[in-house]
């Protein structure tokens, strides 16, 4: 046996065991993961306690969680953002993991501190406060204050974090190797890219300058804003695994009732929570990804005009071009109820088969989207939607796109924001408007012009190359043999391409000195300069007469 093979089983075998320790009995049974020796830990000293054994159920799977690691913990944070598709007692006992989970001890913090910056903490900061702010699966944040004055927050990796990361990964790709190999739907689901794809994600957030650089460009992107606020990462300070960032204060999404006292205007809250995910995901193609409660915090300065404040920016997401507009368009059919639409684009996508009968599928998606309609987050079962849209994905051989997950994993949280903000939000609604602004610039002048401008160096440099393009296809053509016997229609196709030749190579040279001199938009010279080319490629001579 292999040593990866020898620590994947030492590591499954670790994970039953905290299983069977923490009396999670029927999770044991219901993952059947190596059950036929889950009897052989309970020889174990460590599994006799009855003290863990009487605590509610929901705390003793938050132990197990705690205890299993870093991915274990980010998992438990994510079914915590649905606490309406959980039983109410794991919701809320899960909804700890997003800040307190239990920190490593402050001398180590100080230790972290002094190796990153080669100095003692002291040194650093005029301030800086041993006990932990708030804790999470991969960091911990302690409260700090700069020489300058700026009052600021420490972020420390955990110690040896990437170890317990990689391990985890590892018995990963192996589960999804075996499934690849041995499971039917395989295929579609794709296992081994959406590991990869987790991998990709978890990585990332492991740089602390990575995040720090991600704060900055959403910092920019909302510069101004009237309805979110990004805090400010001071470069200086950070490093790979250490991250200086300004504090905030404000009230947690989830304190309801500190909300109300403070007079906040819930419903408009919840609309900017929406207006806020398309923005990202539309406009700056740049969103955060880790939008659990432990990462937000409401402004109430103005109770009517609250302001969200985002922290913890190491998972953000963004998508290509063809999926972002693809997305854009199956949002804005589905608002409009266009489900022939819906269909028609996830078969040109390649979501679904060449092969897929559109008729059918626009019948699915619509006898499953068509009773949400219309209707406030309060009275719609997302639970029964997501089975029902999973049993239509596999009807028709949808396959998973793991480049999207985590704007899935997203979009769920949020909604999940808005139910317990708000429930009466209706969600298509209040964003329908903002995606529609966003296919109006991006279809109209403006967004032209924004891609002329962003793509000119591209351009430039090809309509630079246009002359010397322009001279190979006139000599292309001037240096043809002569034709050995005369031909009447041989001759008008000829007369034909040399008019062509003429009025294309003008088209040329005169783009070419319109873009380069005259002060015209550049779309005129970009025009004309693609008419001259296609007269050129249309004056080439044929096959069977070139040399």
């Amino acid at each position: 046996m292999t040593k990866l093979r020898l620590r994947l089983l030492l590591r499954l075998l670790a994970i039953q065991r905290v299983l069977v320790r923490h009396r999670l009995d029927d999770l044991v049974r219901s993952t059947h993961l190596l059950r036929p020796v889950r009897f052989l830990f309970l020889l174990f000293p460590s599994t006799w306690s009855t003290r863990r054994s009487e605590l509610p159920r929901a705390v003793r799977l938050r132990l197990a969680l705690e205890e299993l690691g870093p991915i274990f913990v980010k998992f438990g944070q994510s079914l915590s953002t649905r606490q309406d598709l959980l039983p109410p007692d794991i919701g809320s006992e899960l909804a700890r993991l997003q800040d307190q989970v239990p920190p490593f001890p402050g001398e180590q913090a100080l230790r972290e501190v002094e190796a990153a910056y080669g100095r003692p903490a002291h040194e650093v900061f005029a301030r800086f406060e041993k006990e932990a702010l708030a804790a999470a699966s991969i960091a911990q944040v302690h409260a700090a204050r700069l020489h300058t004055g700026e009052d600021v927050v420490v972020k420390i990796l955990r110690p040896g974090v990437h170890g317990m990361i990689a391990r985890d990964i590892e018995v990963m790709y192996a589960l999804a190797r075996l499934a690849q190999r041995y499971w039917p739907e395989a295929r579609r689901l794709r296992p081994v890219e959406v590991v990869a794809e987790y991998e990709k994600t978890i990585i990332n957030e492991l740089d602390l300058m990575r995040e720090a650089a991600n704060a900055a460009q959403l910092r920019r992107n909302f510069a101004g804003s009237p309805i979110i606020y990004v805090p400010e990462a001071y470069f200086d300070y950070c490093r790979p695994q250490l991250m200086v960032i300004e504090r905030i204060r404000g009230i947690p999404i989830d304190d309801m009732e500190a909300l109300r006292r403070a007079g906040v205007n819930i419903a408009r809250l919840a609309a900017n929570g929406v207006e806020i995910f398309f923005t990202q995901v539309f406009r700056d193609n740049f969103f955060h990804a880790d939008m659990h409660p432990g990462n937000i915090f409401v402004d109430a300065t103005d109770p009517d005009n609250p302001r969200y404040a985002a922290v913890d920016f190491g998972i953000v997401g963004t998508l290509d071009d063809r999926d972002r507009r693809y997305l854009a368009e199956n949002f804005l059919a589905f608002f409009n109820r266009d489900y022939y639409r819906v269909a028609r684009l996830h078969v040109d996508s390649g979501w679904v088969p060449a092969t897929t009968r559109v008729d059918e599928l626009e019948s699915a998606i619509r006898t499953v989207c068509e009773p949400i309609f219309n209707k406030p987050l309060k009275e719609i079962s997302f639970a029964q939607v997501l089975l029902r849209l999973f049993a239509t994905a596999r009807r028709f051989d949808m396959e998973i796109q793991p480049q999207l997950i985590l704007l899935q994993k997203t979009l769920v949280q949020i909604e999940g924001l808005g139910r317990d903000l708000y429930p009466e939000l209706d969600i298509w609604q209040t964003g329908k408007p903002v995606l529609r602004k966003w296919m109006q610039e991006q279809t109209g002048p403006r967004g032209m012009l924004r891609r002329l401008r962003r793509d000119w160096p591209e351009l430039r440099y090809a309509v630079e190359r246009l002359p010397e393009v322009a001279r190979r296809l006139v000599d292309s053509v001037v240096e043809q043999p002569p034709v050995v016997r005369p031909d009447p229609a041989g001759e008008r196709q000829r007369e034909q391409r040399h008019y062509r030749l003429l009025t294309g190579g003008s088209l040329v040279i005169a783009a070419s000195l319109l873009i380069g001199l005259a002060p015209l938009p550049a779309w005129v010279g970009l025009g004309l300069g693609a008419a001259g080319l296609l007269l050129l490629w249309s004056a080439r001579p044929p096959v069977n007469q070139r040399r």
